[in-house]
């Protein structure tokens, strides 16, 4: 399903922490933790995934926050 050429996309956290993750048009799933991204790759044949590869490969693209941000931001009022 994911090829080496579609980038990875993680998007901003939802209000659960969840960040959604695609592989070119592929939903691949609700991500809770860098980990959760990384078998979500590996389920789908990227098996030399890891956690130095997300952190550093241009082909992940993080939306909303980078790798350790699991949370949404809130304001002072919130």
């Amino acid at each position: 399903m994911a090829s080496d050429r579609q980038t990875i996309v993680i998007y901003p956290p939802a209000g659960d922490g969840g960040r959604r993750v695609r592989a070119g048009p592929h939903f691949l799933g609700m991500a809770y933790t860098l980990l959760d991204v990384v078998e979500f790759l590996r389920l789908v044949g990227m098996e030399d995934a890891d956690d130095g590869w997300l952190r550093q490969s241009p082909r992940v693209e993080w939306r909303g926050g980078g790798p350790d941000t699991w949370t949404v931001a809130r304001g002072p009022h919130d």
